[in-house]
């Protein structure tokens, strides 16, 4: 059995490249991109699910990268933007279940238990905040990105991250206030 060369597969050089690249990328990101994708979808296996088709749609695209050290923002970018489309389909499905059956009588019996867990209560949080919000307080402070690194990934301005930034941290603060307040009286 000999050796099979890039050539004998139909590959080239550039594909070699792409396979080391995004090897590398999915070594380097996968962990950070599955919590981010998790903090949009709040569902650990369509988060995984995200971050794998993103990683696939960097290797396809590969070749079109203009800077091949920008790979990582360029995954960040299709991270975000599949967990947006996610979300939205998540949304249709919802809305049409809902037209379908009757809404349950209580609330899940685990409900309070979670609601007493500090993470739990401001991944709440974090889900009542407007989607673009959502999306600048995770980008800025799970992953500690700088205010044009998030204008590049969300596509608009540094004045609209400063501004939904401030929006959602303020709200965040008086969500988590009340909850703290309303544990604090029981």
């Amino acid at each position: 059995m000999r050796a099979v060369s890039p050539t004998d597969r139909g590959g080239s050089e550039a594909a070699e490249t792409a396979d080391a690249a995004v090897e590398r990328l999915y070594a380097e990101q996968w962990v950070s991109m599955v919590r981010l994708s998790y903090l949009l979808v709040h569902d650990q296996g369509r988060a995984e699910e995200i971050v794998q088709d993103s990683l696939v749609a960097v290797h396809q695209r590969w070749h079109r990268l203009a800077d091949p050290a920008s790979a990582a923002a360029y995954l960040r970018q299709a991270v975000v933007n599949r967990s947006r489309s996610a979300l939205r389909h998540r949304g249709v499905v919802e809305r049409f279940l809902a037209r379908q059956a009757p809404p349950p009588d209580a609330p899940p019996a685990d409900d309070a238990a979670l609601a007493t867990d500090r993470r739990e209560t401001v991944l709440a949080a974090l889900r009542r905040l407007p989607r673009r919000q959502r999306e600048v307080i995770v980008l800025r402070y799970y992953l500690d990105l700088s205010e044009a690194e998030i204008a590049r990934t969300l596509g608009v301005t540094r004045g609209a991250v400063k501004s939904h930034a401030s929006r959602g941290s303020a709200a965040l603060r008086s969500m988590l206030e009340g909850e703290r307040k309303e544990g604090g009286d029981a």
